[in-house]
């Protein structure tokens, strides 16, 4: 570490391919080191943010790779590869924005790594089998062959980490019960800004996000179907087409990939937005609330972190269960407390509003000026903060 001087900066985030909380948070600690190079596994236009677009941005060789874009994720066996070549000897502090593999990247002697770690790879440990068995032959055996040995690469890659952050209380167990590591919990930041309320929102219920299979969106149509409710459904995925056609007559409506803005009149407008996965964080539960929104969770993971379910001031409701008979007497129970007018929009916001970005870049600040003292003169004023 250097006695003098600005420090080097180096921001690694493990891909830019679709745009989530991830992104976002890699987003914003970039914006408070405005000099500091970015790194990247591989990246495709759509996937990178706004605040980024005009800032260089270094890729791995999977990069050149034809399709490993669209199919960046059964790209695992290279991922220790593509990481170690990302060659960061030379910069002083490293921060790296983690959900797998690149806090494996090549530091010099005495670089200091903080690890905002999304999650450890949940593929290689507690998935690890629900990931597997919904794998085709091929994938399944290629997978099965590697799996052991990025593990492995991943218990190592952790070793080099000096810092460790975790975005929920959830996953910090889980960094401790892995990692056998310590780590500080800063919430991810949600863009408060966008928020919108609106005087009457409509009857129907909302599902926001990637259409994958640990959504579980399937459990909202089937509830919605047999308790005949509208059901608006926000987002792409691969699993699309199996559930439009589990859909079949049921009153949903798939509105496809989503601008932001448009996404974010559609938390206002919901009754309540329907939230079925174990997330580790989860921040579409969070964007709803800042719409004033409430949200009827699954009670596990973030969830638990994020919404209010108890206590004098609810901001949703939680369902024990990941299955249909669960989400729907978690419905019926939201909508006699609803009746009751138990939820008070301003009230959910303010929720919402302990999350919001200043928070986050104010946490993150303080953390790293708390174990990297001499990275002050490489961060950004509090007023060009104010901006992100």
């Amino acid at each position: 570490m250097k006695g003098k001087g600005k420090l080097r900066v180096a921001i690694v985030h493990h891909w830019f391919v679709t745009r989530g909380g991830g992104e976002r948070v890699a987003e914003c600690i970039a914006s408070l080191f405005p000099e500091a190079e970015i790194f990247t596994l591989l990246t495709d236009g759509p996937g990178v943010p706004d605040g980024l677009r005009d800032r260089p941005i270094h890729t791995s060789f999977l990069q050149k790779i034809p399709m490993a874009r669209r199919y960046h994720r059964h790209m695992m066996p290279l991922y220790p590869a593509a990481t170690e070549c990302l060659d960061l000897r030379g910069f002083d502090l490293v921060i790296t924005s983690d959900s797998g593999p690149v806090k494996g990247v090549r530091l010099g002697e005495g670089a200091v790594q903080i690890c905002y770690c999304h999650s450890p790879m949940r593929y290689l440990y507690d998935g690890f089998e629900a990931y597997r068995s919904k794998m085709g032959a091929l994938t399944r055996a290629v997978f099965s062959a590697t799996a052991g040995r990025v593990r492995r690469w991943d218990l190592r890659a952790a070793e080099k980490v000096t810092f460790f952050i975790a975005n929920s209380n959830y996953v910090a167990r889980r960094i401790e019960r892995i990692y056998r590591r310590e780590s500080r919990v800063i919430h991810p930041p949600i863009d408060l800004h966008r928020a919108r309320m609106v005087d009457a929102p409509g009857e129907h219920y909302l599902s926001a996000g990637r259409l994958v299979g640990y959504k579980r969106t399937e459990l909202m149509i089937e509830a919605c179907g047999r308790m005949v409710r509208k059901l608006r459904i926000a987002g792409t995925g691969p699993e699309e087409k199996s559930l439009k056609s589990l859909a079949g007559n049921a009153d949903v409506e798939f509105l496809g990939e989503m601008s932001t803005e448009a996404l974010w009149q559609e938390y206002a407008n919901c009754r309540a937005l329907l939230f079925a996965a174990d997330e580790d964080f989860g921040m579409v539960p969070l964007e709803a609330q800042a719409c004033g929104r409430p949200v009827i969770a699954y009670g596990a993971g973030g969830s638990l972190e994020t919404v209010q379910g108890d206590g004098a001031s609810p901001t949703g409701v939680y369902f024990s269960e990941q299955t249909v008979e669960s989400l729907m007497e978690g419905i019926s129970r939201f909508e006699l407390v609803d009746a009751a007018g138990t939820f008070i929009p301003s009230v959910i916001q303010s929720r919402a509003a302990e999350f919001a970005t200043p928070v986050f870049l104010r946490r993150l600040r303080e953390f790293v000026l708390e174990k990297v003292p001499e990275a002050a003169g490489a961060m950004a004023s509090d007023s060009a903060l104010d901006l992100v």
